[in-house]
């Protein structure tokens, strides 16, 4: 085995840890919060988080990756502080991400997530909503709950982060019906939508610690670019990625029609295989969502293969790289513990190599 062999082996052993024992500390958290709701919310939420199944009985699903519980958790020892210092902003992070989770699979239409069947699809869009709603109230609700000015220096980090989601979504739903979107918008919409939330889990815990600003803004630069990377993953994965490891369907991201970086990338092309694409997505635009999920998958095929031909796929792959280069940069002037740092680029290094 060679060194780099090596070095990734212990790397992803590490990061293992690191998510295990975000998932292990929040847990007992995110039960009790969820418990804290009226039934069927209660219910609802648990099935959700994959701690039971539809009949309510306990359930082994897996429950996400637990990453912005990790990120809390470390943000705290890079402020000098004890892990679990972290532990309120980790689950209200948490919460917050499931709420939009919930509310996404609902106005995307997705039917599957982490390979079972999404809490619409099950309970119905009206519990859907509600349970997404409650959960965004839970997470302000635990985070002021220590009553400290640290926790009001970090909640005014949460909402303004959840607004940002917020943003993110309606540009992300906008963009579906526009003919043209550029690749900035597109990283706009992306930084928003899933670099906010990041950035906010990355600092929040160092806030909590007490943590002065000029740390808790570089930790949030860390992980704004960390969160462009790995929604630029996401989107290769969406269109590319094995249905077996992600949980969605085949070409998930085109039967949504949805303007992600390889599609906006390879529409900015001069290939031939861009206007190509663009016809064929012009046409598409004229057809209902029904008439389009009915596509025989040799069509998304085709349209897949004229994103990859004119760049997209690469040149997306490229920009993970690039903000994964940019993440690490912004921890540079920053005075933490050396694990930590090595733990923070550990996490970073996952995010860009990652196959769900």
């Amino acid at each position: 085995m060679t060194t780099a062999n090596q070095h990734s082996v212990v790397d992803n052993a590490s990061v293992s840890a690191l998510l295990e024992r975000g998932r292990r500390l929040a847990t007992p958290l995110l039960r009790a919060a969820v418990d804290r709701l009226a039934p069927p919310m209660d219910t609802v939420a648990a099935y959700h988080f994959g701690w039971i199944d539809e009949s309510g009985r306990p359930s082994e699903a897996h429950g996400g990756k637990a990453v912005r519980p990790a990120l809390a958790l470390l943000s705290a020892e890079a402020a000098g502080a004890a892990p679990e210092t972290g532990l309120p902003g980790a689950v209200a992070v948490e919460l917050v991400h499931n709420f939009s989770l919930l509310h996404d699979d609902l106005m995307d239409g997705d039917e599957q997530r982490r390979h079972r069947d999404t809490v619409w699809k099950v309970h119905g869009p009206a519990q859907a909503i509600l349970v997404g709603d409650a959960l965004f109230a839970l997470a302000n609700e635990i985070l002021l709950e220590p009553g400290t000015p640290e926790a009001g220096r970090a909640t005014r980090r949460l909402t303004r982060a959840t607004r940002r989601l917020i943003d993110g979504q309606a540009q992300d739903i906008s963009y579906e019906h526009r003919e043209e979107v550029t690749v900035e918008e597109c990283l706009e919409m992306e930084g928003n939508k899933t670099g906010a939330l990041l950035a906010c889990a990355v600092s929040i815990g160092a806030v909590l610690g007490g943590a002065d600003d000029r740390t808790a803004d570089a930790l949030e630069s860390y992980g704004y670019h960390l969160g462009l990377a790995f929604q630029a993953v996401d989107d290769v994965l969406g269109i590319w990625g094995d249905p077996e490891a992600t949980g969605k369907q085949a070409w998930s991201d085109l039967r949504q029609r949805k303007k992600s970086l390889p599609v906006v990338a390879a529409l900015a092309s001069p290939d031939p295989a861009a206007t190509r694409l663009a016809e064929l997505m012009r046409t598409d635009a004229k057809k209902s969502q029904a008439e389009f999920e009915d596509f025989d998958e040799a069509e998304f095929a085709t349209r897949a293969a004229l994103i990859e031909e004119a760049g997209g796929r690469e040149w997306t792959s490229a920009e993970a790289q690039r903000q994964h280069s940019t993440a690490l940069a912004a921890l540079g002037p920053l005075d933490m513990p050396g694990h930590v740092r090595d733990q923070l680029t550990a996490l970073a290094d996952f995010v860009v190599v990652r196959q769900r």
